[in-house]
């Protein structure tokens, strides 16, 4: 269980699918200061690995966005239905497919090896030497 766990519940109750806060109305929900990290946008970025606190927001399908560290406010988002732990689901919504670089590929058909080239072996050339 994570000491953020009631910043979850409490968003997971919320009806709206904006919740502006102040990091004072997070304090009140959690009980406590938050770290001195709440300093840096950082902190309240949306990448799940980022802290135990963020993994909170994302399980209860939100996200945060118009941050003001100076202001000391946000808005979260709602981005998904909340099942079961939810933090599975909100994590696997912003999965993407794999995307090549548009220049794989790009050279494709210009060159030929001839067949029996062993392009494993050596050159016969010092590398990186003055010979």
């Amino acid at each position: 269980m994570s000491k953020y766990e009631a910043l979850r519940t409490h968003l997971a109750s919320q009806t709206g699918d904006r919740i502006p806060m102040t990091f004072e109305e997070i304090e009140d929900v959690l009980g406590f200061k938050l770290p001195k990290s709440q300093a840096y946008p950082a902190w309240w970025s949306n990448n799940p690995t980022n802290n135990v606190m963020t993994k909170e927001w994302l399980a209860a399908g939100f996200k945060t966005e118009q941050v003001d560290i100076e202001g000391r406010k946000l808005v979260f988002r709602r981005v998904a239905p909340v099942q079961g732990d939810g933090f599975a689901e909100a994590a696997a919504s912003k999965l993407k497919p794999p995307r090549r670089h548009p220049g794989f590929g790009l050279m494709k058909g210009l060159m030929t090896v001839a067949p029996g080239t062993d392009l494993t072996a050596p050159t016969g050339g010092a590398w990186g030497g003055s010979e």
